[in-house]
């Protein structure tokens, strides 16, 4: 949706609230118009913000997507997309997507805000990602894993027989960024914990990039082009 000019000026000096929905999976889903851009917001977590969604800038700021070079990507928990958002606008990248959120109202909400301002293919699946990984027979070359209720990841998700699934979905040269919650002592410990006992059991050449209070595993250390 084109933003109207007056709001996108006054979202400068304070939000703007646009639209607030309600989910069998998100009892509160709200949109403002922040910074010029558009962020969709739970209760206690930011489920897209554009360009400003900073864990995932700053991951693809220090990420190789050259070589071997990125062609299509499957986005796990899609939000406003803002991962096509930042790479096509910032990064200058236009992948092929797959994007497969489970949420009707999150896909409506992308679709009227977001989705027309894109020119990148995106195909968007409403579903659940644990059975769409397990029928998937498309190999990706990013696998971006962002699967939040409110500010949790479901248990179903943090197992090794997901990954492992998520894996065998992956290109000869593919790898995966995975998003974790790093914000207070209890998040980092279970990050931590999982990255230690299930991530590089998975991905042995794994490494991880501690960004903006979250801890997001990338599935090949090679993939990495500076440290902070």
């Amino acid at each position: 949706m084109k933003q109207n000019i007056f709001k996108k000026l006054l979202s400068y000096i304070t939000e703007i609230h646009i639209e607030s929905v309600q989910s069998d999976y998100n009892e509160s889903l709200q949109v403002f118009l922040k910074n010029g851009r558009y962020q969709l917001c739970t209760t206690n977590a930011i489920y897209s913000y554009a360009d400003k969604y900073d864990n995932f800038k700053e991951s693809f700021d220090r990420l190789n997507l050259e070589a071997p070079e990125v062609k299509n990507v499957l986005l796990l928990g899609f939000g406003l997309g803002s991962i096509p958002f930042m790479l096509e606008k910032v990064f200058g990248k236009k992948y092929t997507y797959t994007g497969v959120e489970i949420d009707e109202a999150v896909i409506y909400l992308a679709s009227r805000y977001v989705m027309d301002e894109l020119d990148s293919e995106i195909e968007l699946v409403q579903a659940d990602a644990y059975a769409f990984i397990n029928q998937n027979h498309i190999r990706y070359d990013l696998i971006c894993i962002d699967i939040f209720v409110d500010d949790k990841i479901p248990e179903l998700f943090l197992t090794e027989e997901f990954l492992q699934d998520v894996s065998d979905n992956l290109s000869k040269n593919g790898f995966i960024l995975f998003n974790h919650l790093a914000f207070y002592k209890s998040d980092k410990i279970a990050a931590n914990e999982y990255y230690e006992d299930i991530f590089i059991r998975v991905f042995p050449e794994a490494t991880s990039l501690d960004v903006n209070k979250n801890r997001m595993m990338v599935s090949d250390k090679s993939r990495i082009l500076k440290q902070p």
